[in-house]
């Protein structure tokens, strides 16, 4: 269980339970920690190096968040990704890009339209060279660009709300996408439609390209099950 998970540093300057809490939630999110897979307090603590404690609260926050499900008599679960869970979330994140890339196609500036060319380039490059983390890292920075360029603060505030969700779904999709290629074109698309001010097609790109991520993960759970 948890083959990954390495002492955490003390000397972070930040809580000690907040570190706890967002080192087991980046491996629920990256999939150290599996669908399904029973967390157990005394081996998470003596991993990473801990009391039981401070391990039961992150646990605790974490059932909040809905990462970990507590089952009766078996104890804390990570919560399990089904087939409704990805259609629930991705329906909601497809109107949610789709709006703010059609407002981000109407109110980038030039300077963030520099960033988010920089950003798919990266981005582009982590694909080529099949560098997962990578190129997770830089998809969440090209959606953000996007977001941020929307210069809607609630429709950021609800999109940062699905955030771990949405996390856990991207590293399937990104890990198991058959076709590097439709998956650089699909961000091309959207970066090109926000350049050329077009709102419409901006909306269209960002829609699609959801659709295709659902499609893909789907694909991917019934292959795994």
């Amino acid at each position: 269980m948890a083959g990954k998970l390495s002492k955490i540093n003390l000397n972070d300057y930040k809580p000690l339970r907040e570190v706890i809490f967002n080192t087991l939630r980046e491996a629920i999110i990256v999939g150290e920690l599996k669908p399904g897979e029973r967390l157990m307090e005394v081996q998470l603590a003596e991993k990473m190096g801990v009391s039981r404690t401070p391990v039961r609260e992150a646990i605790r926050k974490l059932e909040l968040e809905g990462l970990v499900n507590m089952i009766p008599r078996k104890g804390a679960h990570v919560a399990e990704l089904s087939v409704k869970d990805i259609m629930d979330v991705l329906e909601v994140r497809s109107s949610l890009d789709g709006l703010a890339t059609a407002l981000s196609a109407e109110r980038i500036t030039e300077e963030e339209i520099k960033e988010l060319k920089h950003v798919y380039t990266q981005f582009v490059t982590y694909v080529e060279k099949e560098n997962l983390n990578g190129a997770i890292k830089k998809d969440v920075e090209f959606h953000d660009v996007i977001y941020r360029s929307s210069r809607n603060d609630k429709l950021i505030q609800i999109s940062n709300n699905l955030r771990e969700q949405v996390q856990r779904f991207r590293v399937i999709y990104l890990k198991d996408y058959s076709s590097p290629k439709e998956l650089i074109k699909e961000h091309l698309d959207i970066y090109e439609a926000i350049v050329n001010k077009d709102s419409q097609r901006a909306q269209i790109a960002a829609e699609s390209h959801i659709k295709n991520q659902e499609a893909a993960i789907i694909s991917s759970m019934k292959h795994i099950r």
